[in-house]
């Protein structure tokens, strides 16, 4: 089965997501398993700190080595990926999605970024995988990790009701995928093209075919 355990500040973020749609189809049919951990958890103050000021002085704070690598003492097993939400790690993108896919067994911790970020000894010391869904700043690590667990866990094979909604998806061989219709034919003038509604299936393909767009 593949693992997920998710430490962060704000653990219903996560319970939430989790709890619906294709991540509750999949926990279902036992397929993943995907835990939500309080980092506060593995604190040992009264306050239960997560977070310390720069050294060397600075804006915001830092979230503190100690309970992240107690953290990952108590879930991590022999073959876990530690993975962390970080502005500047490497972009995910649907290949490296599908090889996390294909891992037997995956058991993936992923470190939820608040903040300024995390003690950079955290980053040296502890993980395997630093990564980014984008060139921009949000206010935490939760999106972004849920946006891992999801990617990943749609190409699971037996989450999907219909496997072959995972051919020719946006992203394979570089490519978009083609635009799509359904049901009316003309809905306020704007109609499907016709050689959708030709039932050649050659045309239809060649038509598809001319429209995938190439990622840049």
């Amino acid at each position: 089965m593949v693992s997920f355990d998710i430490v962060t500040i704000f653990p219903e973020v996560v319970d939430a997501y989790k709890s619906v749609g294709i991540l509750s189809i999949a926990q279902k049919k036992n397929l993943v398993e995907i835990n939500s951990h309080n980092l506060r958890k593995w604190t040992t103050d009264k306050h239960k700190t997560v977070d310390g000021t720069p050294a060397g002085d600075g804006p915001g704070m830092i979230l503190k080595v100690e309970p992240i690598y107690k953290a990952i003492q108590d879930l991590k097993r022999e073959n876990t990926i530690v993975a962390i939400t970080t502005p500047k790690g490497e972009r995910l993108v649907q290949p490296k999605l599908r090889e996390f896919s294909n891992v037997k067994d995956l058991h993936m911790i992923i470190l939820c970024g608040r903040y300024e970020g995390f003690d950079q000894r955290i980053y040296d010391n502890l993980v395997d995988y630093e990564f980014s869904i984008g060139d921009y700043v949000l206010a935490g690590g939760e999106l972004p990790a849920l946006v891992l667990v999801d990617g990943i866990t749609r190409l699971i094979p037996g989450v999907l009701g219909n496997s072959d909604s995972l051919n020719e998806e946006s992203f394979d061989n570089n490519q978009l995928e083609y635009p799509q219709y359904t049901q009316p034919e003309n809905f306020n003038g704007w109609k499907i093209p016709s050689v959708l509604l030709s039932g050649d299936h050659k045309k239809v393909e060649e038509y598809r075919n001319s429209l995938k767009k190439k990622v840049e």
